[in-house]
This record gives structure tokens, sequence and C-alpha cells, in this order.
């Protein structure tokens, strides 16, 4: 099957022209002037339209386990989710448990994903536990096409490792060319901050914010960056929300050492008065790092202006607010800890462009090209090109939408973006050639989606 996209502005990390795509099979076949002749068995006309790489959301947690339940999107309803805002590859999270093994981890969630996912997929590692068999099963991850591993200064007793225990991992990660990804909270102080909330009988949505001080996000990052400049090893920042955070990682990049880092649309949207609405709204908005006093976010656009944050991800880790977010009524610590986004980011960054605070060819750039080359996908992902994977998105940039749970296809009952008007919707959507998303309607199949093995950091120096 061969398709001609004709009529539309090719955007690209590197800039914008003319052009018309041709996709034979799975694959991008060429990029011809437009006005020239060239069969194909189906073309779409993109007049008026951006035609750009497939979105990469490379921060996703899909039927993760968290709080004694789990995220409410399966890898079945949240890459189909995915489709429909434009996001053709997603790196989710495989999370070891205590006393488990790598490999044994890596089994399960490569169970859950496979024959069920509409888009391609990845796999990060989470490491909760770090010994001598979990360090050299790192290489076994490896040489299965899953890099980078994920470490968190948060959560005592469940997730968090020592710095003894970073270090350890950040030594394999520089022996292998692996990357470290860093949950970046002071999770010690963090815990006495909620215990003394909780004695005091605060228990409401905002001291989940209140608690987690933006000062312990950055004393957190700048550790990790100074344990990293130790040991030699590649640092990917998560989810970072804060300016005291994004100061550290911006003094560490001007020194040219390998670290790198990515927000998330809620923190570029949402604030701290969020998780203060009335009742137990607030609820809605817990997610980890917090949202932060609004006067964070032109740090953040600022920090995406300069490149010294590299990607926007949406940690995507759904949990329904009846039943799930209600766990914690009464005590903030208890609500499970995420918010839906995976539909809604290349909508929520087109917005960016509208605003003026990033241009076209950046929006690609952060939210499709830089995650492919970050996580060794790249050219086969985030580029219109001959030769690479027919993951294309038509965007209509003059549509106007109003996001609300009861149009999105995410599996959640209430949408943190509800009643936001944006300007710009995708029109139509290709997963390696395969027309999934046209006409308002969806085209795709569970078990489209493949398994991406991944190469090596392309940024590292």
């Amino acid at each position: 099957m061969s398709t001609l996209i004709r009529n539309g502005l090719v955007i690209n990390a590197t800039g914008s022209h003319a052009a018309d795509v041709l996709i034979e099979g799975e694959h991008i076949a060429a990029l011809v002037t437009p006005g020239f002749s060239v069969r194909a068995d189906e073309e779409v006309d993109a007049a008026g339209k951006y035609v750009i790489p497939g979105g990469i959301d490379v921060h996703t947690h899909m039927e993760m386990p968290f709080g004694g339940t789990q995220s409410a999107d399966t890898f079945e309803t949240g890459t189909t989710a995915a489709a429909w805002g434009g996001t053709t590859t997603i790196v989710d999270f495989a999370v070891q448990p205590k006393g488990g093994s790598l490999l044994s981890t890596l089994d399960r969630w490569h169970a859950k994903a496979d024959g069920n996912c509409a888009v391609d997929y990845g796999f990060h590692m989470i490491i909760s536990d770090v010994h001598d068999q979990s360090l050299k099963e790192m290489e076994s991850c490896i040489a299965q096409g899953v890099n980078s591993f994920k470490m968190f200064m948060a959560y005592p007793g469940v997730f968090y490792a020592t710095d003894g225990e970073i270090l350890r991992a950040m030594q394999k990660a520089r022996e292998t060319g692996a990357t470290i990804m860093m949950h970046a909270e002071n999770g010690i102080a963090i815990d006495q901050l909620v215990a003394q909330a909780l004695a005091n009988g605060l228990g409401d949505p905002v001291q989940h914010g209140l608690t987690r001080p933006p000062e312990l996000e950055g004393e957190a990052t700048s550790r990790a960056i100074q344990l990293a400049k130790v040991t030699g090893s590649p640092l990917y920042v998560v989810h970072l929300s804060a300016a005291q955070a994004l100061d550290a990682v911006t003094a560490a990049r001007d020194t040219g050492q390998n670290v790198f880092a990515e927000t998330c649309p809620q923190y570029l949207y949402l604030s701290l008065e969020d998780l203060a609405r009335p009742g137990f709204e607030g609820a809605k908005y817990v997610a980890s790092p917090p949202l932060r006093p609004k006067e964070h976010q032109s740090s953040l656009w600022r920090g995406l202006r300069t490149n010294d944050l590299s990607v926007v991800s949406t940690d995507h880790c759904p949990f329904c607010f009846k039943d799930q977010k209600q766990l914690g009524v009464g005590d903030f610590s208890k609500i499970p800890n995420g918010m839906p986004g995976v539909e809604h980011r290349v909508d929520l960054l087109h917005q960016g462009v509208v605003k003026g605070e990033i241009t076209r060819e950046r929006w690609v750039e952060i939210a499709s090209t830089t995650p492919a080359r970050m996580f060794g996908m790249y050219p086969r992902k985030g580029v219109i090109a001959p030769g690479a994977d027919a993951d294309v998105v038509v965007y209509d940039p003059a549509a106007v939408q109003t996001i609300s749970a009861e149009t999105h296809h995410m599996a959640v009952d209430y949408s943190a973006y509800e009643g936001f008007e944006v300007t710009g919707r995708v029109d139509t959507v290709f997963s390696r050639g395969r027309k999934v998303i046209a006409d308002g309607a969806y085209h795709g199949s569970t078990g489209h989606g493949r398994f991406v093995s991944r190469d090596l950091n392309q940024y590292l120096v």
C-alpha cells in the first residue's frame, strides 16, 4: 500500500518546507517537490496543514501498580489514546519489585504489552533493588534493547535508592553507555514533612504540594548531578517541575556534563492552585513532583527555549477519581500519585507555538526528534525523511477544540485539562504506514504496535 500526502508543510526539527510525502509500506519512501507527478494507491490532501513526525512519549506508566491499585490505562487503551493525540511511540516503565530480577520484570512487561498495543512501544527499567545480580542484569537488558534505567530518590520503602546504590548503578551505566533516569526529590525529608502535616490534622490534597517543596527537588537534582559527575554516568532527570531543579541542570550542562532533563505539560499549564481546589477536587492533580506555584512555569518555558529542558513527556499515570483517588480522602499521602495526559501532549505543546513560547520546529523537536535521539530510535523515528518509519501526523493548526473527559479516549473518569480550549488538532495519523486516525475515527487495531529495541543515547559526549 502506498500513500501520498499532498500539499502540506513538512516540519522537522531542522526546518520547514512545502513537500509531498510518499509512503510505501511501513516507511517513508520520498519527499517530493509539490506538483511533481507521483502515483500512489491513496492520496491525502494536507492543504493548510502541517505534516510532522509522530509524537514520541518517553515517559508513560500503563498498568502500573501503585499504592494498592494500578493505573487505569491498559497498554491497549493507553496506546489507542496516544494515537488519537498524534503520539505513535511510547516508552513505558517496567517496574522491578524489591527482591525481583530485572529480566523477569522485563518478561512480565513484555507479556502485558505484546499483542496489545495500537502503536509502537519500548521499555525503560525501574531499578528498585540494587545488588550484584541486578547490576549484572543491566547488561542483559541493554542487549535486549532496554538501555535506560530509572531510579528514585523519593518513596522510601518502595522505590527509594540510597546514594550508595545510585553510585553503583551509575558506575555500571558509565561502563555500558546506558542512561540513568532519576526521580529527583529528597524523599527522606519529604516523609518527615508528610508525617508532621498529618500529625497536625492537615490531610487535604494541597498538602501533597506543600510537603514536597521545590527546594527539595532542587537539592536532590543537584545531588544526582554530583553523583553522575563522580561516576561519569549520563543523567536524565525525569518530570522536572521546579526552577531550583532547572538551575542545577542548567549549571551542569554549561560545564559540558552529560545531564539532560524533561518536563511535562502539567508543569507548564497547571499549578499549586489546582491542588488547592475546593473539597477533594485537588486529588485529581496529585502527582510527584507536585504542581508548583505559577511562577515556575515561565522558567520551564525558558528552559525549553534554551534546550536546558530537552524533552516534554507526560508521566502518564492515570488513576480514576472515583474509587482510586478517593482512597486518600482525609489523608493526602494515600492518594495514588499520577495524572492522565498521553492523549493531549502534542496539542498542549502546540499551544506553546500559538502563544509564541516556542517555534514550530522546536515543537517537533521536543515532542518527537529529541526523544528519538535521546533514547536511541533516530533516524528510524522522529523525522520526516526517506527511510524513516512512516509514523506521520497531519496536523491542523487552525482547528479549535475543547479538552474534556467526555471526549477523550483515556480510560480515566476525569481530565486534568477539563475545559481547556486549544488551537490545533490532529487530523490524520499513520503508524508505520498504516492509517490509524482519520476523519474523526479510529482505524487502528490492537496488536499493530511493535516493540522497539533501542540503541544508546545519541547526545553523549
